[in-house]
C-alpha cells in the first residue's frame, strides 16, 4: 500500500529574524552539497529582515534545480532561502525515516520530472506533495532510520580516516 507525501508531512511555515542567524544556521541552495552530500557554511546571509525557519529534525530539500538532489537533515534551528524546501514529518512520521525517504534517488526523479522551468527548473510544490511513499508502520520507520543513520554515521568516520590518511 501507498500514500501521498502530504500524509507523512508538511512545509513548514515558520519565520526567522535574519539577525538572529549566523553562518553555520543559515542554508541556502549554495551551501546545499549535490548528490545527497549535506551542506557547508554559507558564505552569508542575506539582505532581508526576516527568511524561512527550520528546525532540528526538519528536511530541507533545495528546489531549484531538483536533479542536483540537494537534501540535509537539520540537526539544528535556523533560516533558509526560499528555495529551500522544509519538510516537518507529522506525528505518525519518524523524522528520520521522511529524510531517508526523500533522500532516494526516485524522490528526486519524481521531483526532476514535475519540475517547471527549463533553465532553472523548480520544483512543483503541490507535486511533490502527491509523491507516493510506502504505508510503514511507526516502530518499522523507527528500525529503518536507526539502521541507516548508523551506517551514515559509520561512512562519515571512515571519510575522517581516509582523509586524515591522505593529508
Amino acid at each position: 500500500m501507498t500514500s501521498k507525501l502530504s500524509d507523512l508531512c508538511f512545509y513548514a511555515d515558520g519565520r526567522v529574524s535574519v539577525a538572529d542567524l549566523d553562518l553555520d544556521t543559515y542554508i541556502s541552495t549554495e551551501n546545499m552539497i549535490p548528490n545527497k552530500d549535506g551542506i557547508t557554511r554559507s558564505a552569508g546571509l542575506p539582505t532581508v529582515n526576516q527568511t524561512q525557519a527550520y528546525q532540528a529534525d526538519d528536511v530541507l530539500v533545495s528546489n531549484i534545480r531538483p536533479y542536483f538532489r540537494k537534501i540535509w537533515f537539520a540537526d539544528r534551528e535556523g533560516g533558509c532561502s526560499n528555495d529551500v524546501l522544509v519538510l516537518r514529518a507529522k506525528d505518525t512520521c519518524n523524522p528520520g525515516f521522511l529524510y531517508y525517504l526523500l533522500s532516494d534517488n526516485n524522490f528526486f526523479d519524481y521531483a526532476t520530472a514535475t519540475s517547471k522551468g527549463t533553465k532553472m527548473p523548480r520544483g512543483d510544490k503541490g507535486a511533490i506533495m502527491l509523491y507516493a511513499v510506502p504505508d510503514v508502520p511507526l516502530d518499522t520507520q523507527i528500525g529503518i532510520a536507526d539502521t541507516l543513520s548508523a551506517l551514515d554515521a559509520r561512512i562519515a568516520e571512515n571519510r575522517k580516516i581516509n582523509h586524515h590518511l591522505a593529508a
